[in-house]
């Protein structure tokens, strides 16, 4: 697998919670079709297959994590 740029600072990101599914979805600039790789723990990294540009993040079961880390 080639190099995949995750550093360069993005200025437009854009986020979408669905509460029934209790995902997180982050994506940088427009929503666009891309290649999902899981990265455990329920993150998913998506990236542009042909430049190796991550376009966004899927995070599964966040409010799940959150509840479940604020009462440790």
């Amino acid at each position: 697998m080639e190099a995949i740029k995750i550093l360069d600072k993005k200025e437009n990101l854009d986020w979408d919670y669905d509460e029934e599914a209790d995902v997180l979805y982050i994506s940088i600039g427009k929503p666009r079709k891309a290649v999902g790789v899981d990265i455990g723990e329920g993150a998913i990294v998506r990236y542009m297959e042909e430049t190796g540009e991550v376009v966004g993040l899927t995070l599964i079961g966040v409010k799940e994590k959150l509840l479940k880390s604020f009462r440790n």
